[in-house]
Protein backbone atom coordinates (compact mmCIF):
# COMPACT_ATOMS: atom_id res chain seq x y z
CA UNK A 1 0.00 0.00 0.00
CA UNK A 2 2.95 2.33 0.35
CA UNK A 3 4.41 1.82 -2.73
CA UNK A 4 1.10 2.17 -4.71
CA UNK A 5 1.11 5.65 -2.26
CA UNK A 6 4.97 6.84 -3.70
CA UNK A 7 3.59 5.53 -6.82
CA UNK A 8 0.79 8.17 -6.89
CA UNK A 9 2.53 10.63 -5.28
CA UNK A 10 4.91 10.36 -8.38
CA UNK A 11 2.96 10.58 -11.22
CA UNK A 12 1.00 13.79 -9.72
CA UNK A 13 4.44 15.66 -8.88
CA UNK A 14 5.12 14.81 -12.87
CA UNK A 15 2.20 16.20 -13.86
CA UNK A 16 2.72 19.22 -11.82
CA UNK A 17 6.30 19.52 -13.21
CA UNK A 18 5.33 19.80 -16.52
CA UNK A 19 2.61 22.31 -16.21
CA UNK A 20 5.25 24.33 -14.44
CA UNK A 21 8.18 22.99 -16.23
CA UNK A 22 6.16 24.38 -19.55
CA UNK A 23 5.91 27.86 -18.23
CA UNK A 24 9.43 28.29 -17.59
CA UNK A 25 10.32 26.95 -21.10
CA UNK A 26 7.81 29.10 -23.34
CA UNK A 27 10.03 32.41 -21.10
CA UNK A 28 13.26 30.47 -21.79
CA UNK A 29 12.39 30.28 -25.41
CA UNK A 30 12.54 34.26 -25.88
CA UNK A 31 16.05 34.48 -23.79
CA UNK A 32 17.35 31.87 -26.09
CA UNK A 33 15.85 33.74 -29.24
CA UNK A 34 17.43 36.75 -28.68
CA UNK A 35 20.82 35.46 -27.15
CA UNK A 36 21.13 32.99 -29.89
CA UNK A 37 20.88 36.38 -32.66
CA UNK A 38 22.52 39.31 -30.94
CA UNK A 39 23.91 37.79 -27.76
CA UNK A 40 21.77 40.26 -25.26
CA UNK A 41 20.67 38.43 -22.50
CA UNK A 42 17.49 40.45 -22.25
CA UNK A 43 16.91 40.46 -18.18
CA UNK A 44 13.24 42.39 -19.31
CA UNK A 45 12.11 39.33 -20.55
CA UNK A 46 10.27 38.01 -17.26
CA UNK A 47 8.55 41.26 -17.24
CA UNK A 48 7.66 40.79 -20.34
CA UNK A 49 5.99 37.63 -19.28
CA UNK A 50 3.89 39.45 -16.51
CA UNK A 51 2.63 42.51 -18.98
CA UNK A 52 1.34 39.41 -20.71
CA UNK A 53 -0.74 38.18 -18.14
CA UNK A 54 -1.79 41.70 -16.94
CA UNK A 55 -2.69 42.48 -20.85
CA UNK A 56 -4.65 38.84 -20.82
CA UNK A 57 -6.61 39.88 -17.79
CA UNK A 58 -7.74 43.02 -19.14
CA UNK A 59 -8.73 41.31 -22.79
CA UNK A 60 -10.69 39.09 -20.88
CA UNK A 61 -12.44 41.53 -18.52
CA UNK A 62 -13.78 43.62 -21.71
CA UNK A 63 -14.67 40.59 -23.92
CA UNK A 64 -15.82 37.77 -21.16
CA UNK A 65 -19.51 39.47 -21.06
CA UNK A 66 -20.39 38.22 -24.34
CA UNK A 67 -17.57 35.59 -25.13
CA UNK A 68 -17.91 33.54 -21.33
CA UNK A 69 -14.94 33.28 -19.30
CA UNK A 70 -14.87 29.75 -20.29
CA UNK A 71 -12.33 28.38 -22.83
CA UNK A 72 -13.67 30.72 -25.72
CA UNK A 73 -13.06 33.77 -23.93
CA UNK A 74 -9.28 32.84 -22.56
CA UNK A 75 -8.49 31.95 -25.81
CA UNK A 76 -9.18 35.28 -27.09
CA UNK A 77 -7.90 36.77 -24.65
CA UNK A 78 -4.55 34.87 -25.23
CA UNK A 79 -4.20 35.68 -28.48
CA UNK A 80 -4.90 39.01 -28.27
CA UNK A 81 -2.12 38.69 -25.40
CA UNK A 82 0.17 37.50 -27.69
CA UNK A 83 -0.34 39.65 -30.35
CA UNK A 84 0.00 43.07 -28.31
CA UNK A 85 2.37 42.00 -26.34
CA UNK A 86 4.58 40.65 -29.42
CA UNK A 87 4.36 44.33 -30.58
CA UNK A 88 5.37 45.93 -27.71
CA UNK A 89 9.20 43.49 -27.70
CA UNK A 90 9.14 45.52 -31.33
CA UNK A 91 8.78 48.32 -29.31
CA UNK A 92 11.17 48.01 -26.81
CA UNK A 93 13.89 46.31 -29.39
CA UNK A 94 13.47 49.51 -31.72
CA UNK A 95 13.47 52.21 -29.07
CA UNK A 96 15.75 50.46 -26.04
CA UNK A 97 17.79 48.00 -28.10
CA UNK A 98 18.15 49.02 -31.57
CA UNK A 99 20.25 52.13 -31.28
CA UNK A 100 22.98 50.59 -29.23
CA UNK A 101 23.57 47.56 -31.65
CA UNK A 102 23.27 50.42 -34.63
CA UNK A 103 26.24 51.68 -32.89
CA UNK A 104 27.76 48.85 -31.85
CA UNK A 105 27.98 49.44 -28.06
CA UNK A 106 29.76 47.23 -26.02
CA UNK A 107 27.82 44.77 -24.50
CA UNK A 108 27.64 46.04 -20.83
CA UNK A 109 25.84 48.91 -21.91
CA UNK A 110 23.05 46.33 -23.82
CA UNK A 111 22.87 44.72 -20.48
CA UNK A 112 22.66 47.74 -18.21
CA UNK A 113 19.57 48.50 -20.84
CA UNK A 114 18.08 45.32 -20.43
CA UNK A 115 17.85 45.65 -17.24
CA UNK A 116 16.58 49.27 -16.99
CA UNK A 117 13.42 48.27 -18.94
CA UNK A 118 12.59 45.29 -16.97
CA UNK A 119 12.29 47.90 -13.95
CA UNK A 120 10.25 50.24 -16.44
CA UNK A 121 7.77 47.74 -16.93
CA UNK A 122 7.68 46.29 -13.39
CA UNK A 123 7.26 49.91 -12.04
CA UNK A 124 4.47 50.93 -14.69
CA UNK A 125 2.28 47.81 -13.76
CA UNK A 126 2.80 48.53 -9.93
CA UNK A 127 1.67 52.02 -10.05
CA UNK A 128 -1.37 51.08 -12.30
CA UNK A 129 -2.50 48.12 -10.31
CA UNK A 130 -1.71 49.38 -6.83
CA UNK A 131 0.77 46.96 -5.96
CA UNK A 132 -2.52 44.57 -5.58
CA UNK A 133 -3.18 41.00 -6.57
CA UNK A 134 -5.54 40.52 -9.03
CA UNK A 135 -8.06 37.70 -9.43
CA UNK A 136 -7.81 35.81 -12.79
CA UNK A 137 -11.32 34.65 -12.40
CA UNK A 138 -12.45 31.70 -14.92
CA UNK A 139 -15.38 29.77 -15.11
CA UNK A 140 -12.94 26.16 -15.39
CA UNK A 141 -13.50 24.46 -12.25
CA UNK A 142 -12.26 21.54 -11.63
CA UNK A 143 -12.83 18.22 -13.64
CA UNK A 144 -10.62 16.12 -15.27
CA UNK A 145 -9.54 12.75 -14.94
CA UNK A 146 -8.93 10.76 -11.82
CA UNK A 147 -6.91 7.69 -11.50
CA UNK A 148 -7.33 6.43 -7.35
CA UNK A 149 -6.41 9.49 -5.54
CA UNK A 150 -4.44 11.62 -8.70
CA UNK A 151 -6.28 14.33 -10.36
CA UNK A 152 -5.12 15.59 -14.09
CA UNK A 153 -7.48 18.27 -14.47
CA UNK A 154 -8.91 19.18 -17.92
CA UNK A 155 -7.02 22.99 -17.51
CA UNK A 156 -3.76 21.08 -16.78
CA UNK A 157 -3.95 18.62 -20.04
CA UNK A 158 -5.28 21.31 -22.40
CA UNK A 159 -2.18 23.71 -20.76
CA UNK A 160 0.10 21.08 -21.78
CA UNK A 161 -0.86 20.35 -24.73
CA UNK A 162 -1.42 24.19 -25.90
CA UNK A 163 2.41 24.42 -24.91
CA UNK A 164 3.63 21.55 -27.13
CA UNK A 165 1.19 23.14 -30.14
CA UNK A 166 3.42 26.32 -29.60
CA UNK A 167 7.01 24.86 -29.04
CA UNK A 168 6.45 22.74 -31.85
CA UNK A 169 5.14 25.76 -34.19
CA UNK A 170 8.23 27.65 -33.38
CA UNK A 171 10.56 24.97 -34.14
CA UNK A 172 8.95 24.53 -37.34
CA UNK A 173 8.56 28.42 -37.80
CA UNK A 174 12.32 28.39 -37.09
CA UNK A 175 13.67 25.30 -39.70
CA UNK A 176 11.30 26.06 -42.13
CA UNK A 177 10.26 29.18 -43.10
CA UNK A 178 12.26 31.90 -44.74
CA UNK A 179 11.97 33.62 -41.53
CA UNK A 180 13.28 31.31 -40.03
CA UNK A 181 16.17 30.29 -42.01
CA UNK A 182 17.15 34.17 -42.26
CA UNK A 183 16.94 34.27 -38.03
CA UNK A 184 19.68 31.09 -38.06
CA UNK A 185 21.53 33.04 -41.12
CA UNK A 186 21.45 36.34 -39.12
CA UNK A 187 22.72 34.50 -35.65
CA UNK A 188 25.76 33.14 -38.06
CA UNK A 189 27.03 36.23 -39.84
CA UNK A 190 24.60 39.30 -39.63
CA UNK A 191 27.37 41.29 -42.12
CA UNK A 192 26.87 38.99 -44.51
CA UNK A 193 23.27 38.48 -44.02
CA UNK A 194 23.43 42.44 -45.08
CA UNK A 195 25.13 42.05 -48.33
CA UNK A 196 22.85 38.80 -49.04
CA UNK A 197 19.70 41.54 -49.11
CA UNK A 198 18.64 40.10 -45.69
CA UNK A 199 16.65 43.06 -43.77
CA UNK A 200 18.60 42.21 -41.14
CA UNK A 201 16.60 45.20 -37.86
CA UNK A 202 13.60 43.73 -39.30
CA UNK A 203 14.37 40.21 -38.80
CA UNK A 204 15.92 41.46 -35.19
CA UNK A 205 12.00 42.75 -34.40
CA UNK A 206 10.36 39.49 -35.86
CA UNK A 207 12.84 37.76 -32.87
CA UNK A 208 11.28 39.80 -30.41
CA UNK A 209 8.05 39.73 -31.19
CA UNK A 210 7.51 36.37 -31.38
CA UNK A 211 9.81 35.80 -27.86
CA UNK A 212 7.82 38.46 -26.30
CA UNK A 213 4.18 36.52 -27.71
CA UNK A 214 5.46 33.27 -25.65
CA UNK A 215 6.26 34.92 -22.90
CA UNK A 216 2.89 36.52 -22.60
CA UNK A 217 0.89 33.00 -23.72
CA UNK A 218 3.01 31.41 -20.97
CA UNK A 219 1.54 34.78 -18.48
CA UNK A 220 -1.96 34.15 -19.39
CA UNK A 221 -1.74 30.44 -18.93
CA UNK A 222 0.01 31.07 -15.27
CA UNK A 223 -2.87 33.69 -14.82
CA UNK A 224 -5.61 30.90 -15.71
CA UNK A 225 -3.97 27.88 -13.78
CA UNK A 226 -2.70 30.04 -10.68
CA UNK A 227 -6.15 31.78 -10.51
CA UNK A 228 -4.17 35.05 -9.40
CA UNK A 229 -1.60 37.63 -11.07
CA UNK A 230 0.72 40.74 -9.81
CA UNK A 231 3.12 43.10 -10.40
CA UNK A 232 6.46 40.81 -8.99
CA UNK A 233 5.28 37.55 -10.68
CA UNK A 234 8.00 38.11 -13.53
CA UNK A 235 10.75 38.56 -11.56
CA UNK A 236 11.16 34.56 -10.48
CA UNK A 237 10.05 33.29 -13.76
CA UNK A 238 12.55 35.40 -15.63
CA UNK A 239 15.32 33.98 -13.06
CA UNK A 240 14.44 30.41 -13.52
CA UNK A 241 13.62 30.52 -17.35
CA UNK A 242 17.19 32.23 -17.81
CA UNK A 243 19.04 29.25 -15.97
CA UNK A 244 16.51 27.05 -17.95
CA UNK A 245 17.87 28.21 -21.00
CA UNK A 246 21.16 28.24 -19.48
CA UNK A 247 20.49 24.20 -18.98
CA UNK A 248 19.75 23.66 -21.88
CA UNK A 249 22.06 25.51 -23.58
CA UNK A 250 21.44 28.93 -24.50
CA UNK A 251 20.79 30.11 -27.87
CA UNK A 252 19.71 26.56 -28.79
CA UNK A 253 15.82 26.41 -29.54
CA UNK A 254 15.53 22.43 -28.26
CA UNK A 255 17.69 23.02 -25.25
CA UNK A 256 15.51 26.45 -23.48
CA UNK A 257 12.50 23.51 -24.36
CA UNK A 258 14.46 20.73 -22.29
CA UNK A 259 15.73 22.92 -19.68
CA UNK A 260 12.81 24.38 -18.88
CA UNK A 261 10.73 20.78 -18.74
CA UNK A 262 13.93 19.56 -16.26
CA UNK A 263 13.88 22.73 -14.24
CA UNK A 264 9.52 22.05 -13.50
CA UNK A 265 10.31 18.38 -12.91
CA UNK A 266 13.56 18.96 -10.50
CA UNK A 267 11.38 21.68 -8.36
CA UNK A 268 8.08 19.27 -7.74
CA UNK A 269 10.43 16.59 -7.35
CA UNK A 270 12.52 18.71 -4.65
CA UNK A 271 8.90 19.57 -2.80
CA UNK A 272 8.93 15.86 -1.78
CA UNK A 273 11.97 15.32 -0.50
CA UNK A 274 12.83 14.45 3.17
CA UNK A 275 14.27 17.89 4.60
CA UNK A 276 13.88 19.58 1.79
CA UNK A 277 10.08 20.43 1.20
CA UNK A 278 8.55 23.90 -0.57
CA UNK A 279 11.10 25.63 1.64
CA UNK A 280 14.30 24.76 0.76
CA UNK A 281 13.40 23.63 -3.35
CA UNK A 282 15.08 26.69 -4.81
CA UNK A 283 18.06 25.35 -2.82
CA UNK A 284 17.76 21.96 -3.97
CA UNK A 285 16.86 22.84 -7.51
CA UNK A 286 19.70 25.17 -7.65
CA UNK A 287 21.83 23.04 -5.97
CA UNK A 288 21.25 20.36 -8.73
CA UNK A 289 21.67 22.83 -11.52
CA UNK A 290 24.81 23.77 -10.35
CA UNK A 291 26.35 20.24 -9.93
CA UNK A 292 24.97 20.03 -13.66
CA UNK A 293 26.85 22.96 -14.86
CA UNK A 294 30.08 21.71 -13.58
CA UNK A 295 30.18 18.68 -14.97
CA UNK A 296 28.73 20.61 -18.48
CA UNK A 297 29.70 24.32 -18.57
CA UNK A 298 27.77 24.16 -22.03
CA UNK A 299 24.32 23.02 -20.67
CA UNK A 300 22.51 20.02 -21.78
CA UNK A 301 22.10 20.61 -25.81
CA UNK A 302 25.02 23.29 -26.04
CA UNK A 303 28.67 22.68 -27.49
CA UNK A 304 31.68 24.82 -27.85
CA UNK A 305 30.51 26.14 -30.80
CA UNK A 306 26.47 26.34 -30.32
CA UNK A 307 24.23 25.83 -33.45
CA UNK A 308 22.85 29.14 -33.03
CA UNK A 309 18.42 29.13 -33.59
Amino acid sequence: MHAMTVFYTIIQQLVNGLILGSFYSLVALGYSMVYGIIKLLNFAHGDIYMVGAFVGFGALGIFGNALGIGWLGITVALVISMVLVGFLGIVIHRIAYQPLLNKNAPRMSLLITAVGVSFTLFNAVMVMTSGEYKAFTTSLGYDGISIGPINITYTQIIMVVATAVLMLGLYWFINRTMYGKAMRAIALDQDACRLMGINVTKTISLTFFVGSALAAAAGVMAGVYYGSIHFYMGFIIGLKAFTAAVIGGIGSIPGAMLGGLILGLLETAGTQLPFVGSAWKDVFTFGILILLLVTKPTGILGKSEIERM
